[in-house]
């Protein structure tokens, strides 16, 4: 069968990795791709926003199905376009992609559905919000309502950061439209954990759990970023917390999403907070995270296409979704200054190190090929270096000696990933 993938970053290029390995693919395409990517799939210059040309390029190629790895076209509505057309599509339609789309709809259906999370309230007047931030308890955490590239949460310890904080998203409108409402809620305290799944509109899959890294800096320090680093299992999702997700988290939102006639088929990622009073939703995302799926899906045994399409069909109940017993490791290399400015457009040398090697992979996110055909760097985060061993303890050994294979000029990463698991 012939597949399209759609997106351009280091979660492509996983999907592509996975899909890949399916004995039932013989052709992969991806649009618009990136220089990792290429080496696997054709790539085709169309932007993962132009729905037309994308429905156009499937029709004619033939495409048999299509793997949507971006929030922007999921929320933008992409999937109703295919399935109109009679394009079998993976992803969420825009009616239920709006649980990743909307964080204020996604903190009401957790209220309505008794699906534990952090308090809050919801804003789109600044005047009100800065009101309710004079007895507000601090640290207070401030969201933009719509997609900030991971970016729109702002975490203020003092009430003359939160206004700050309000002006910045609902004035100055430094994520845009997206700051038009903000959500407003507690600050909670514990270890963040991510948990992927597969849905079919009422049957849940739970991948393997990871742990994101979302500060630039080491520590925990600096910006919030798409993500430098994450690690898979994390040794703090217990049976205990997982009992506890299955019977009041992930079920539970599947359900509440059909019941607000918005059946949800794709991956739902919870972000999840384990604190003191038990594991509680930070967020949803409406796909594969990333770096997420650069630990995640290298581990998972079943054929990425069978699980995909019984999503889309409905059976997912069939599946028995099954994960190697061993553990990753991710470390993103990106270029200095990110996530604020940084440049781009230099040599990346040492990729062929990776080649052959069974237990490591280097997943693109920033790439691209210049004029003299020669592989250069093409955004913030460059690279994902992911390695795979018995223990974490191991994969992280293999993921940190393998940044040492690859250079390019501004490289820049953290170097305690994974440094919690030491704490086991």
């Amino acid at each position: 069968m012939k597949v399209l993938v759609v997106g351009s970053g280091g979660r492509e290029h996983a999907i592509v990795t996975a899909v890949a390995k399916s004995k039932r693919v013989d052709k992969i395409y991806c649009a618009p791709g990136n220089a990792g990517i290429a080496a696997l799939a054709e790539c085709v210059p169309i932007q993962a926003m132009e729905f037309d040309k994308l429905v156009a390029f499937a029709k004619e190629h033939a495409i048999d199905f299509t793997i949507i790895g971006m929030d922007d076209p999921l929320v933008g509505g992409i999937v109703d376009v295919f399935e109109k057309e009679g394009l079998k599509v993976f992803g969420p339609n825009k009616n239920a992609a709006i649980l990743e789309g909307s964080k204020a709809f996604s903190k009401n259906l957790m209220k309505k559905y008794h699906i534990p999370t952090a308090a809050y309230e919801n804003f789109d007047n600044k005047e009100d919000a800065l009101k309710y931030l004079e007895t507000a308890k601090m640290p207070i955490v401030l969201k933009a309502d719509g997609l900030a590239l991971g970016k729109g949460v702002l975490i203020c310890n003092t009430l003359e950061e939160a206004k700050a904080g309000v002006k910045t998203l609902m004035e100055d409108k430094k994520f845009g439209e997206a700051g038009n409402t903000i959500v407003i809620e507690e600050f909670m305290t514990g270890r963040e954990v991510s948990v992927l799944s597969y849905v079919d509109g009422k049957t849940i899959k739970i991948m393997s759990s990871a742990q994101d890294h979302k500060r630039a800096k080491d520590g925990d320090k600096g910006l919030n970023t798409g993500g430098m680093g994450n690690f898979s299992p994390s040794p703090f999702y217990t049976k205990e917390v997982d009992d506890f997700c299955k019977k009041y988290i992930y079920q539970a939102t599947v359900d509440a999403m059909a019941k607000e006639n918005r059946p949800f088929k794709g991956v739902i990622f919870f972000g999840l907070m384990l604190t003191e009073d038990g594991p509680k939703v930070l967020e949803y995302n409406a796909r594969f995270g990333d770096p997420e799926a650069q630990v995640v899906l290298p581990r998972m045994k079943n054929d990425i296409i069978d699980v995909m399409e019984a999503c889309v069909d409905g059976k997912l109940d069939e599946i028995d979704l099954q994960f190697e017993d061993n553990a990753a490791v991710c470390v993103v290399l990106a270029s200095d200054g990110y996530p604020v400015s940084y440049q781009k457009g230099f040599e990346i040398k040492g990729l062929e190190n990776f080649e052959g090697k069974e237990d490591y992979y280097c997943f693109h996110a920033g790439t691209k090929f210049n004029d003299n055909n020669k592989i250069v760097t093409n955004g913030g985060r460059v690279l994902g270096v992911t390695a795979t061993g018995a223990t974490l303890k191991e994969a992280r050994k293999k993921a940190y000696e393998a940044t040492e294979w690859v250079d390019f000029d501004n490289k820049y990463m953290r170097h305690d990933i994974g440094k919690a698991i030491d704490e086991v």
